[in-house]
Formats: structure tokens, sequence, C-alpha cells
């Protein structure tokens, strides 16, 4: 590109410089450091108040009402916001290159780090994988159109009204989102707490068989299913069933009630430890990337309703012979361990197998659930995703290694409504019907949303491209300003260089 063109790199034009002293004395002196800023936003939200004797290594740069932030690491997140005013004299941290300038608007500048042409640029440089970031120098390396100033000024109000009514179609659409969060989980609180199928139990009347009645016939099944594997293990060693062996059965740990929410007259609380069986952790053998003929899910693959078996760690070796790892239909997985504590106890039932033999790790627990029990572990899936559960779990977890942890007794007595089998089906058809018109509405924001991304790329790319507003004939030309800029930056130079020449001795 040719400067003469008006064409100069950006840290020709913003070249002011800022000082770097830090905070002066005093008590408390505001911050601003990378996690200060929104990065949907593009503004800064929350400034620290530091007290002097505190301050952070990084905090030297002296900011100015009009200073453009550009976060030097992980530029594809694109952290850049603008100083406001009530910020004038804060400290910002080392990690923000400050683009100054006294020819160019600073909200053109602010736009132009905002633009996709930029981001790639940075993104093309960047140093580091566990901390990647760009250096000043190519930040100021970008190659940029230089319009005249009465040019920038046009092209930032036409941006300014461009992209104030976009981001208001955004954040609408951010609220519409918002609401249908909120939808799903009074759809989960509903159907958990029987309000969902409060009119279907009006209109069928007494149920034949109540949930009591239904969990003594869990219980039945569970404690005869016990006895089958008991009896299966003294057959294997040709041994006759010791006496009085019906009297190990462990019984299940009865709910805790305290506090819980009251239920429908055909509803009783039950807990998880007696409406599963076979509730444990998977392999805990190491596993690794390369992919072998034994596939394992990762602990990310299981989120609320759904397991991504893309997911997936691979086992070095075959471990059949020792325990049964293996996924099965119908089964119920929980994550036991998450670096995020919204993630811990997530829940979701084995519904497909699209990758034969697949196994489960030491970091999620299998519960086996009855097909005798129909809807019942897609009503256990909704019980977790709902309200009470989650309060329940995120205030077990426990913080281990940066980690967060949940154990089996923290799942044994957790307690789950149950209504009768009937109204078990009944809520679950119901609240699937109502979560899929959901997430249709879902998809249609997630595509406006990338509709309207699009749009604001092409404005940009409009912007600095000088196909946003038009020419004035009247305007001086890119040069001149050029020019100007090159001269007051040449200026301190030659200044210095006389001060600093001395004169030749003759003889």
């Amino acid at each position: 590109m040719s400067k003469d063109e008006g064409y100069a790199n950006l840290g020709e034009v913003a070249n002011e410089s800022v000082d770097q002293t830090g905070p002066v004395k005093g008590d408390h002196f505001v911050y601003v450091d990378i996690g200060s800023i929104d990065r949907e936003r593009k503004t800064v939200e929350a400034p620290q108040t530091v007290p002097v004797d505190s301050a952070p290594s990084r905090a030297k740069q002296r900011l100015s009402t009009g200073d453009v932030l550009v976060s030097m690491t992980r530029p594809n997140l694109n952290a850049v916001a603008i100083v406001p005013a009530h910020l004038d004299g804060a400290i910002g941290s080392t990690g923000f290159h400050v683009l100054r300038s006294k020819h160019m608007v600073s909200k053109y500048l602010y736009f132009l780090v905002q633009s996709q042409e930029f981001v790639d640029a940075m993104c093309a440089v960047v140093q580091g994988a566990l901390y990647p970031a760009v250096r000043p120098g190519d930040i100021n390396a970008f190659a940029m159109r230089v319009p005249t100033h009465s040019e920038q000024t046009r092209i930032v109000d036409k941006l300014e009204e461009l992209l104030s009514d976009l981001d208001a179609g955004v954040a609408e659409l951010k609220a519409a989102q918002k609401k249908l969060a909120q939808y799903r989980q009074s759809l989960l609180k509903a159907a958990v707490e029987g309000r969902l199928t409060e009119a279907w139990r009006a209109k069928h009347g007494e149920p034949e068989e109540s949930g009591a009645q239904l969990l003594e016939r869990i219980l039945r099944e569970r404690r005869a299913r016990w006895e089958a594997k008991q009896l299966a293990k003294f057959e294997a060693r040709r041994k006759a069933p010791a006496k009085g062996w019906r009297d190990n059965y462990p019984e299940p740990v009865a709910p805790a009630l305290k506090g819980l929410p009251k239920l429908p007259q055909s509803w009783v609380w039950a807990s998880l430890d007696q409406v599963v069986y076979d509730l444990r952790s998977g392999t805990a053998e190491t596993s690794g990337r390369q992919p072998t003929d034994y596939p394992v899910l990762k602990s990310s693959a299981v989120r609320p309703g759904r397991i991504d078996f893309q997911a997936l760690n691979y086992l070095q070796q075959d471990q059949s012979d020792r325990v049964d790892n293996f996924l099965e239909l119908g089964d119920l997985l929980i994550t036991r361990l998450s670096g995020s504590v919204e993630y811990v106890g997530c829940c979701a039932l084995v519904k497909q197998i699209p990758i034969l033999g697949v196994q489960f790790p030491d970091r999620i627990f299998r519960g086996k659930v009855s097909p005798l029990f129909g809807s019942l572990g897609d009503f256990l899936v909704c019980c977790f995703r709902s309200g009470y559960v989650r309060t329940l779990l995120e205030a077990a977890a426990k913080s281990t290694a940066g980690h967060k942890r949940i154990s089996l007794s923290d799942l044994h007595g957790l307690p789950i409504p149950m209504p009768p089998a009937a109204e078990i089906a009944e809520a679950v058809q119901q609240f699937h019907e109502m979560l899929e018109r959901a997430d249709r509405s879902d998809e249609a924001i997630e595509v406006a949303a990338r509709q309207s991304a699009a749009q604001r790329k092409n404005i940009l790319q409009a912007a600095f491209s000088g196909q946003l507003v038009p020419q004035d004939p009247n305007d001086e030309t890119a040069s001149v300003l050029l020019e100007r800029i090159r001269a007051d930056r040449a200026a301190p130079s030659a200044t210095k260089a006389r001060r600093g020449r001395r004169t030749a001795n003759v003889s």
C-alpha cells in the first residue's frame, strides 16, 4: 500500500506517549485490567479500587479520556474499550496497548480495532500456546487507511447510528434468550413439583397406583435383582446359599426430607439410592487422546440432558475382563468432577450408543434404571436439571486441586419426587413437547444473532474500506493529514538531535 494514497501503520497515527509511572501517592487508585473489559459490549465495566500499597506490578499506565485500550492477550477475544470521562486518570494494566492520538478521532480507532481485519491480523502474529499474546509492535504495524479528520467524524457518526440499532436488536435477542432459560427452569420446576400435570390429574382422578405404591414396587424389584445376583454368585462358586444371606441386603438410603417443597397428594419423596441400582464411577485406567479400540467418555461429555459421544479419550488396553464399564441403553450418567461447579452433577440418559464398546470414566457416575418403570429415567434427568437438586449438589460439591467434585454419599440420599407411573409418563411428554418449542425459538434467536454478528462485520468492513460514507471534495486530502502527523512525530527527534549536536574541534 502506498502511504501517499492515505495509508499508514497504526503506530504512526496513534503514537502519543502514555505516562508509565503508575499510581501517585494516596490511599487508593482506580485500576483497569483486562478482566475489567466487557468483551461483548466493548466497554470498561468493572474497574477496581486498589490500595496504593497493594498495587499490582502491571498497574503502570495512566489513562486519559478517549484512550483506546487493546488487550494484547488472546486477541481472538477482542477485549477492547475506550476510556470514558469518569475514568480519566485511572491506572491501566501493561497488558493493554494504549492507542492515543491528537490527529485521529478516538472513536474511529476504537471501531477500527473491532474490525475483523484487525482481529485476523493480530491472530496471525500471536505468540505462545498457554498464554497467547501479541506485542505492541504487532499492533503498531497494522496497516490502515487514514481518512481525513472530517471523514473520520462522518464514519464514526454513521457507525454509531447503524451499530446502536444493531446492538439494540442484539440486546433484545439476549433478553429473549434469558427469558427462554428462565422458562426452561420454570418448566423443570413445574414438572418435578406436579404443577405441569395438575390439569391432567384433575381430569384422570385418583390413580390406580400412587407414587408410594410405585416406590414400593421399585424397592421390591431392586431387592429381587440383588437376590438374583447373589444367587448367581453362589451358583458360580458351586456353593449353597449361606444361612441368613438375605439379611445382608444393603437397604437403600432414605431421602433427606428437610426443607423440600410440598408434593401433590398422590406423590411421595424417594431417594436416588432407592430408585436406581449399581450406582458407581467408571474406569480409573489412564486414558489419552491417541485413538485406540477402547473409547471412554470424557467427563465433559455429559451435559444437562445430553451426551456428546464425540468427546472421547482412549484407553491403552482392553480391560473388559476386569469390570463392566461399558455403557448400555437406559444408563443414567452423572458427572462426578468438573472444573466448574455448574457442571458437577450434570445428568443425562443413554438413549443411543453410536460407538460400540464406549466406556465411562471414574469422573462420571453411572446408575442403572430398571426398564420396568417406563419413563422413570427421563424423569430423573428432569429432577437433576431442576433448581432444588442443583442447589443441593452445588452446596455439597467440594474443592480438590482446582476441581469441584461430589461423592456417592452426596447422591445416595438425594431426594427425588415420585409421582404415579402414568403421571411420570405424562410429565415427561409434556415437558419435552414444551422444551422442543423453546429449543426451536432458541435456534431462531441463534440464527438472528449470527446474522447480526455478520452484519456488524460487514458494516465495519465498509467503514474502513471507504465505502460507508460519501467522500467530500472540500475535505483536505489524506496526504496532508499524514504529512502533518509525520511532521509532528519527527519534530521531537529533530529537536533532540539539535540539542545533542556537538561542534567539532578545529585546529
